[in-house]
């Protein structure tokens, strides 16, 4: 079937789970009342398809989409995915255990270890500068702000204070934008900018430097650079999904998400990992950025390492008033 296709099917699987949850055909077709994220499957060349990420430790959620795949049968991509959590601010890979950059670095540059005075470590995703052509750091907003109690001006470290970082001899510039996240609100971006106070960075990839933006349409190869699994490389294997279910701990809670993308990794380990939160996913043959990592599963994927959600960049920059460098 064709994107416009999958569109409408998405819609009826909405319905479809809606209409179960609210016991009978009929029922308001509310997104919110759906208990797992749905969205666009590409496939491979071949058109599209719905695609459905649950929750497996749910037993009533599990069933359901059993349940759905009995009904729209091969057209739908269902897979369990466990719980899907943000990749910063909790529990994170240990500094031994990273390939990654977790050491101070100077002149800044993508890929590098980062984070808010208050936080463990994250990525520095980019550069971007805002109207008044002044350059900051892109990140989350986990990554940078932490929590709601997080404030414009809060120190910002390279590296993060879980890979040693100290105010003030590590301080790199200070929180100065964010788009706030609020439990109860649906959100399409985890994201932050940082000032940067004096110091020089360095805006290349490690393949190469951005030509532009791209809006993910299925498949496409994929790569990032972060402060935990260094380079890796991945698949675009869902776009557009709605209902994602974030769970960020202590503060925030669990928030959903729309409108996300996802990847799956395309070598023998996981895309990303706890620490990796911020990195800029861009595509590989050209050097366009496609999205913003900020999330993962605890299974899933063709290597059973997880899965990664990212927000689309152009969403990200839009919410942000923000240009890419």
């Amino acid at each position: 079937m064709d994107l416009n296709e999958a569109r409408e099917l998405k819609r009826q699987v909405i319905a479809s789970a809606s209409e179960r949850l609210a016991g009978g055909v009929g029922a308001a077709a509310t997104p919110e009342l759906v208990p797992f994220a749905v969205g666009i499957a590409p496939r491979g060349g071949a058109g599209f398809g719905v695609a459905v990420r649950y929750d497996h430790g749910d037993e009533r959620t599990t069933e359901m989409a059993h349940a759905l795949t009995d009904e729209f049968g091969p057209d739908a991509d269902v897979r369990p995915v466990g719980r899907v959590r943000a990749l910063a601010g909790g529990p994170i890979v240990p500094t031994a255990l990273t390939v990654g950059e977790t050491g101070r670095v100077r002149p800044l540059r993508p890929g590098i270890s980062v984070a808010h005075v208050a936080v463990t470590a994250g990525t520095l995703g980019g550069f971007v500068t805002l109207p008044d052509g002044v350059a900051h750091v892109l990140s989350n907003y986990h990554v940078l702000v932490g929590s709601p109690s997080g404030q414009l001006g809060d120190a910002v470290l390279q590296p993060g204070p879980a890979d040693g970082g100290q105010d003030p001899q590590d301080r790199i510039g200070s929180l100065a934008a964010m788009v706030p996240l609020s439990p109860g609100r649906p959100a399409t971006v985890d994201a932050a900018l940082a000032s940067l106070e004096d110091v020089e960075f360095d805006a290349t990839y490690p393949a190469g430097t951005l030509t532009g933006t791209a809006v993910a349409e299925g498949d496409e190869a994929v790569q990032k650079i972060g402060r935990t699994t260094g380079i890796t490389d991945g698949r675009v294997s869902a776009i557009e999904l709605d209902g994602l279910v974030i769970s960020y701990g202590e503060g925030l809670g669990e928030l959903r998400f729309d409108d996300q993308i996802e990847v799956e990794s395309t070598g023998d380990g996981p895309f990303s990992q706890g620490g990796d939160s911020g990195s800029l996913v861009y595509l590989v043959d050209d050097v366009r950025a496609v999205g913003l990592l900020f999330a993962g599963s605890e299974t899933g994927g063709p290597n059973g390492t997880g899965l990664t959600y990212l927000n689309p960049i152009e969403t990200v920059l839009a919410a942000l008033d923000a240009t890419l460098v």
